[in-house]
């Protein structure tokens, strides 16, 4: 008998009817330009004036050259980065029988290393619509140093490659930029070119209406809350604390939100909106647990993005003054309770005061080793224990005063790993062969510094149209590491936009109800309605 494994690998992804006559398309520019910020240009000069392109038809007056081309997985997994890559060399093969597809491993440092291996069709049929990134491993080296960008350049040339295409978030696809600014400056004719790949989906704009991997997240998740509130209502006894990915923004936590039934639900762009301080956000829910009890409910599911705490103001001003501190001073040898003891001493007054009242564990997790952008790693604090913690203190007074008289036990939960290397859902198994296709007509086509995009991604897969877009028009300057830099902006929940506002027309009948049914796990075969789906974000912004 067929495992899905099996059957899942023989899955084919549909195309748009764009793509129908793939050998003789191209990408030309057009007339007009993009005009990003001026302070860019002297970061990116050889960048800053490309032009927005088209999809043309050829007349193939001349046969196709052979073209070598490199890929690299960059940042976390997300679901259906496999398919890049296949669509990617199915393309290839479309184009020419000699062209080759060298994957570099474990991430772009395996660029800088000269780390490689040639992808042959018989290793990429063993991870067709498969999840994960494992055929060739991912890491999050930042190519940023003029001696990484040298290495980088040799491996390329090495390999006379014609593209390197890089999979990844807003991060990685700043690497590109930088790189590709940099092999022209150096002359070295090597075209690079972006994926738009993230769980947390706020790699978004007017042109990328959704990252790869979002759907299937989305859905992994809502599956497990789903289950989660099923427990909790068969039990009558837990609330579920669910800490959910997506540190900068809260999307996947505001569609989970809509498709599932959970009763309290924290958007940390709301939070910052409305400057919301942490006393009230405990209130708030301590609010929602006292009014469930009075329809005789004392279970629940709350969730929290695990960026929650850098939307509070106060937090997000300690965060800033820990960063501050940690990037001057050497902590990492002091015994842990000096160390606290010793940053709490260096604290402002106002950050001090915060950072005293919070439990110790929280105050350890606050101080770990910080990321690569030289910040406090906020994704590894305990939100939801945190928040637990807090929110039972704030019964036990309620409880004092008699406002509360039931028990309270609650349980954390994290919905993290689980959801970025899953079989991808139909729709990223399709919109990511879709975008390695795309990548080839960039490279073929030789431009450099773009983006592969899908317009129209709510319509059927036949619909969908095809493009790309200059890096650069979606950056920004940012402050890194005491530097300002220009890095791809982030997009964040906006609190006016389709999405929010019905979440918001929801909410208040979410708090008591449970008759929300479980949306129940990624559906591969059956009826259309169910394996064609989309997100309900990317349904709402569709409308738009």
């Amino acid at each position: 008998m067929d495992s899905l494994y099996t059957i899942r690998k023989k899955y084919k992804p549909n195309l748009p009817k764009q793509l129908d006559n793939f050998t003789t398309l191209s990408f030309e520019k057009k007339t007009d330009q993009i005009h990003p910020a001026e302070n860019l240009r002297e970061f990116l000069p050889h960048l800053f004036d490309l032009h927005e392109v088209s999809l043309v038809a050829e007349k193939l007056s001349k046969p196709a050259k052979p073209l070598n081309i490199g890929v690299v997985f960059s940042g976390g997994p997300a679901s259906g980065g496999h398919n890049v890559i296949a669509g990617i060399y199915d393309a290839l093969k479309k184009l020419h029988k000699d062209n080759r597809l060298f994957g570099f491993l474990n991430g772009p440092s395996g660029i800088v290393s000269g780390n490689y291996s040639e992808l042959s069709g018989e290793i990429i049929d063993e991870y067709r619509n498969c999840g994960g990134f494992d055929m060739i491993g991912t890491g999050r080296t930042k190519i940023e140093s003029e001696e990484q960008l040298q290495h980088s350049e040799q491996s390329v040339r090495e390999l006379h490659l014609h593209a390197l295409i890089i999979i990844g978030g807003d991060d990685s696809n700043t690497n590109a930029a930088f790189l590709a600014d940099y092999f022209i400056r150096h002359n070295t004719p090597v075209s690079v070119i972006g994926i738009p790949k993230t769980i947390d989906g706020d790699l978004k704009n007017a042109y990328i209406p959704i990252s790869f991997g979002f759907d299937t997240a989305a859905k992994i998740y809502s599956n497990i809350i789903g289950n989660l509130a099923c427990d909790a209502a068969s039990a009558g006894k837990y609330y579920f604390f669910v800490k959910m990915m997506g540190r900068s923004a809260s999307h996947i936590t505001l569609e989970c939100a809509l498709q599932t039934g959970a009763n309290h639900v924290l958007i940390g762009e709301e939070i910052a909106f409305h400057n919301k301080t942490l006393k009230i956000i405990v209130s708030e829910i301590a609010d929602t647990i006292c009014e469930r009890a009075k329809s005789g409910k004392n279970y629940g599911v709350i969730l929290i993005p695990e960026g929650t705490i850098e939307f509070i103001k106060e937090f997000s001003l300690l965060i800033g003054d820990l960063n501050a501190i940690l990037a001057h001073e050497n902590i990492q040898e002091i015994s842990q309770e000096n160390k606290i003891q010793k940053i709490a001493n260096l604290l402002p007054e106002h950050s001090k005061e915060c950072f005293i009242l919070l439990p110790d564990e929280i105050k350890q997790q606050l101080l770990m080793e910080r990321d690569p952008h030289g910040n406090v790693q906020v994704s590894k604090i305990e939100s939801e224990r945190l928040f637990i913690m807090l929110v039972t203190k704030e019964l036990h007074d309620r409880k004092q005063k008699n406002e509360y008289s039931l028990s309270f036990s609650a349980q954390p939960y994290f919905c993290g790993y689980e959801g970025r290397s899953a079989y991808p859902s139909n729709f990223d198994a399709q919109y990511c062969y879709t975008l390695g296709h795309i990548a080839v007509l960039l490279a073929k086509s030789e431009l450099t510094g773009y983006m592969a995009c899908v317009t129209n991604p709510a319509k059927s897969v036949a619909e969908w149209g095809i493009g790309a877009v200059p890096l650069i028009s979606m950056m920004s300057l940012e402050k890194r590491k005491n530097k300002i830099i220009p890095v791809i902006a982030k997009s964040l929940v906006d609190l006016q936009g389709p999405v929010f506002q019905t979440f918001l027309k929801e909410r208040e009948h979410k708090k008591i109800s449970d008759n929300c049914p479980n949306p129940g796990p990624i559906q591969f075969f059956g009826p259309e309605v169910l394996t064609e789906s989309i997100t309900a974000t990317l349904m709402l912004e569709s409308k738009e």
